[in-house]
């Protein structure tokens, strides 16, 4: 009951080809939301957009880079949005050492150029800047970082995301001010997750992706950072938020407008050891070598996320523990695997998720 106001909204979600974008915009759609989608074509085989068949979904989708100024500004004045999901990023931490230019680029100037295609628009329209966890300044406390904790970070992917912050920071102050909401008409709040996992990721360079790939070819998973400890929460946790968040803007309540986290409970934080380990012994098979010797490239070892404003002032609640958020995931990849339809099992999630928010 909480959704029934996307129904008929205009929604635009950029990156709904990528693993969160795609559940995104299968959720929507069952909420009787006109969807579109901005982004790049999916860059895995195989990959959850094509899976679920998103493109059967969409009101209508532009396949362009985030970076593409012009393209991107005549698309979100043809699509005229009501609320936008912002998910298009460069999401890889090893890929940013790689390619910090294109990093920063995508991740800074993309979600500028979006901002400043709103600033345009002349209509009312609610936007949530998706961002990380790892925009914090990791100073490795062991509590959860705060939405009033530093910004920062070390490498190339967490110093662009805490500078996608601050430029959200910067355009809700400049031209987006909540105290004249009735002058602009644009609701403007960045939200963080935790590390995120659920069926159809195959992306590259994240544990649960490459588990998956090393034991549907029967080798050894190498894991390079067993003991470090990260915030996992199933991919629907954090959409629940987003959207929870997006649904109280488009109904008119005030003071919203900000940085959310929405991460899981603390029993949600664990080692990459403990989450692969749980993995296979969920799927029944599977086995991982744990070599730190792979680590070559600086990232943070301990990171956790504190939830506690969501929860407060938005009455979120994480509604998966990690057991089952395991449980969940394994169960999709296995299905999958064994040839059942990828759509019908992210809509049973998607429908025993609501069922139990509703709960």
């Amino acid at each position: 009951m909480m959704f029934d106001i996307f129904k008929g909204k205009r929604i635009l979600v950029t990156g709904h080809t990528g693993f969160k974008g795609s559940w995104l915009v299968l959720w929507l759609s069952q909420l009787g939301a006109e969807v579109h989608g901005y982004s790049l074509p999916p860059n895995t085989e195989p990959n959850h957009y094509t899976a679920v068949r998103i493109r059967e979904l969409l009101k209508s989708e532009c396949l362009a880079d985030i970076r593409d100024r012009e393209q991107l500004r005549n698309y979100v004045h043809e699509v005229q949005p009501d609320c936008i999901f912002h998910l298009a990023a460069q999401p890889l931490v090893r890929r940013s050492y790689a390619e910090p230019v294109e990093t920063f680029d995508a991740n800074v100037m993309g979600s500028i150029y979006l901002m400043e295609a709103v600033r345009t628009l002349g209509k009312p329209c609610t936007m949530i800047m998706i961002t990380s966890d790892k925009c914090y300044r990791n100073d490795h406390h062991v509590w959860g970082y705060r939405e009033c904790d530093p910004l920062g970070g070390h490498d190339p992917y967490s110093a662009s995301k805490a500078a996608a912050e601050i430029v959200v920071a910067s355009y809700r102050d400049s031209f987006f001010s909540p105290e004249k909401i009735a002058e602009h008409g644009v609701h403007l709040a960045s939200v963080r997750a935790g590390n995120v996992i659920g069926g159809g990721d195959w992306a590259e360079d994240r544990i649960i992706p490459d588990a998956v790939r090393a034991v549907t070819s029967g080798r050894s998973l190498e894991v390079r950072s067993p003991q470090a400890v990260r915030p996992w929460q199933h991919v629907l946790e954090p959409l629940s938020g987003y959207m929870l968040l997006a649904s109280k803007m488009l109904g008119g309540e005030e003071g919203l407008e900000g940085a959310w986290n929405f991460g899981p409970l603390p029993t949600g934080a664990a080692t990459v050891r403990e989450i692969t380990e749980e993995f296979y012994r969920v799927w029944g098979k599977g086995e991982a070598v744990y070599d730190p010797a792979l680590a070559n490239l600086h990232e943070a070892e301990l990171l956790r996320l504190s939830s506690e404003k969501a929860m407060t002032y938005l009455g979120w609640r994480p509604m998966w523990d990690l057991s089952k958020t395991l449980l969940k995931t394994a169960e999709w990849y296995r299905r999958y695997y064994s040839g059942e339809d990828a759509r019908v099992l992210s809509l049973v999630d998607i429908k025993r998720y609501m069922a139990q928010m509703e709960g």
